[in-house]
């Protein structure tokens, strides 16, 4: 019996070391694990158009999904159409730009089948998230490689992917336009320059008196 004892403790304690060496942390980096995701969606409506354009109708109905989409900065708008009809491009045009939105060139592959007389209205928003944040899973392994913590910066990943304005900059960032403004770069040090000394008028007067006195 004793044998038998001995025996099942040792492989009970084998599995145990064996168990927490598989789940040992290996970021030994100050980099952290979680980086934020951006996923895209594709959200489309159909219209009847003319060959004027969107009839007034159809303008009033695309505004009121612009609204129901709570239309918004970071959002790409593109048309899809069977006959190319610039003046269909110009109506959405107006129309998102009461939102501050500009149209996109191309619209992305959708499912469906725009037939003569109508376009599709596309809508690409990104959104951004850390998956699987907060991570309190290994706070009470071994830590045998000095490895950083998977939870390690997910509070400030999480922050950035809620704040960020636009979550494709988390991909791409924003291009400039490769013009260097120098009149912009030093106008708070030509500012500062410029100020007057606060003692060149000299010191002000005061009494000593007060009151009547």
């Amino acid at each position: 019996m004793n044998c038998k004892r001995a025996g099942t403790l040792a492989v009970t304690f084998a599995l145990a070391l064996g168990a927490c060496g598989k789940m040992n942390m290996e970021n030994r980096s100050l980099y952290s694990v979680k980086q934020p995701v951006v996923e895209r969606s594709n959200y489309t409506i159909d219209v009847a158009t003319s060959s004027e354009g969107l009839p007034f109708a159809e303008q009033q109905r695309l505004t009121g999904w612009f609204e129901g989409m709570d239309l918004r900065y970071g959002d790409r708008l593109s048309v899809e159409s069977a006959v190319e009809n610039p003046a269909v491009q110009e109506d959405v045009a107006a129309l998102a730009g009461r939102y501050g939105i500009l149209m996109a060139e191309g619209a992305p592959v959708t499912e469906g089948f725009v037939g003569p007389g109508q376009a599709r209205i596309v809508l690409t928003r990104s959104t951004a998230s850390v998956p699987n944040c907060p991570d309190w899973s290994h706070t009470a392994e071994a830590n045998h490689l000095n490895g950083t913590n998977p939870n390690y910066g997910c509070a400030n990943n999480s922050n950035l992917a809620a704040m960020v304005a636009n979550p494709e900059d988390l991909v791409e960032g924003q291009k400039g336009t490769g013009e260097t403004i120098v009149t912009t770069s030093t106008k708070a040090i030509r500012s500062y320059r410029s100020q007057a000394p606060t003692g060149a008028g000299g010191l002000p007067e005061t009494s000593t008196q007060t009151g009547g006195n």
